[in-house]
Formats: structure tokens, C-alpha cells, sequence
């Protein structure tokens, strides 16, 4: 019975070194490298800063914007902030007329975050879109936990929609398109250029001493001659 088990534990023993020596040599017949150069590459999109992808200039953006869209937006702040005028402070400040004033000023005594205390100045269009995107960033160590709005258009709809509740700030005008030729302005240059050479034509008259193009006036000079 001992030297039975003893064969199949053999057997066993050879069988599993037998498999691995075939791994090794497998492994070295078969080895594979990187291939100098790619087929193909894939390129990720191009981030800007923050990693979000560049946006359309706020200006574009308010332009476009959709003041339905802002109301609706807006709602994802109404668990905190209420809008209207004379509303109560709740978790956040009442959000009314707040575009124009100081930031972290008034609203009734809130308790602003020291943060938000140390950025100073006013609430303007530029202020609000970047405090939207990312309070945290915007002021570290705000107190205020909301992530922020991802969605370049649509802070620029609710920034529409705040801004109509009490402040009413003149919106910047959109940059012009660029790029467009002036042909009008070719068109008229090259008329007047046009005009100023068929005067001169016109006026030209030969110099002294020079052959005349004009037949008859050549016969007529050979006859005085």
C-alpha cells in the first residue's frame, strides 16, 4: 500500500514539474515586446484648467442664456437659500438682489465663513459664475458643501435668473464675430482708385520731343519738316 502511494505521489511530483518546465519554455518561445511604434494613438480631450473643458466666455454664454432654464436650475439651491424679497436667512443667506452687493456682507447677519469674509469685493457677474462652478475652490474653507455647477450654460442661466431677483446689473455685450472681410471698404477703395487712373489717362499728354501715336498729326509734322 506504501509503495502504491508512494508511485502515485511520483507520478504527481514529475507530472507538476514536467508542466512547469513547459511554462519556461513556452514563456521564452512565445515572448512578446511592445512594438516600437503604435499603430494608433488615442488621445483624451483636451481639459483646461480645473479640469473641465474650456468654456465659452460668460459674455457668449449670458448672451444664449435661458432664463427658464436659470428658474429651474436654481431649485438645486432652494433647499438651502430663498430668493425672494424680504425672505429669511435659512441654512444658506437669502439670495435676493445679491448680485451688486459685497460679498459676505448683510443678508441680515448670516454668519458668512471667514473664507468667504477674506475674498472681498462685490458679487459680480464674473464672481458669481466662478463661485457657481466650484465654491470650494473659489473660497477654501467655505463652509458652504455644494459641489458646484458643472455645466458652463447652465450657471450662466441661473446667473440670468439671479440676477433679474432684485439686482438687474447691465449684462456685458457678447464679443463680435471676427474674421469677416470688409468688402465694402474694398469695393470703395477700388472704385476710387479706379477713377483716379482714368483721370490721369485722360489728362496724359505726351512729352516734348516724343513720337505722336496720333497717324495724321505724324504725316503732318513730316510735311513741315
Amino acid at each position: 500500500m506504501q509503495d502504491r502511494f508512494n508511485t502515485i505521489a511520483g507520478w504527481a511530483l514529475a507530472g507538476g514539474i514536467a508542466a512547469l518546465g513547459l511554462s519556461i519554455v513556452s514563456a521564452k518561445i512565445f515572448h512578446s515586446e511592445a512594438p516600437e511604434k503604435p499603430g494608433y494613438y488615442v488621445e483624451a480631450e483636451e481639459e483646461g484648467a480645473g479640469g473641465a473643458a474650456a468654456a465659452a466666455p460668460l459674455p457668449v454664454r449670458l448672451a444664449s442664456g435661458d432664463l427658464a432654464k436659470g428658474e429651474a436650475g436654481f431649485k438645486q439651491c432652494a433647499s438651502c437659500h430663498t430668493i425672494n424679497q424680504g425672505g429669511a436667512n435659512g441654512i444658506g443667506p437669502n439670495l435676493y438682489a445679491t448680485l451688486g452687493e459685497g460679498i459676505a456682507q448683510g443678508k441680515g447677519g448670516f454668519a458668512f465663513s471667514d473664507a468667504l469674509k477674506g475674498v472681498g469685493g462685490t458679487w459680480d457677474l464674473e464672481k458669481m459664475d466662478a463661485w457657481l462652478a466650484s465654491p470650494r475652490k473659489f473660497a477654501p474653507g467655505t463652509k458652504m458643501t455644494f459641489a458646484g455647477i458643472s455645466d458652463p450654460q447652465l450657471r450662466a442661466d441661473v446667473i440670468l435668473y439671479l440676477n433679474k431677483q432684485g439686482s438687474n446689473l447691465p449684462l456685458p455685450a457678447a464679443p463680435a464675430a471676427s474674421g469677416a472681410p470688409d468688402n465694402a471698404g474694398v469695393q470703395s477703395n477700388g472704385a476710387a482708385e479706379g477713377a483716379d487712373v482714368s483721370v490721369n489717362v485722360s489728362q496724359a499728354t505726351p512729352a516734348e520731343g516724343a513720337p505722336s501715336k496720333d497717324p495724321q498729326a505724324a504725316v503732318q509734322a513730316e510735311k513741315k519738316r
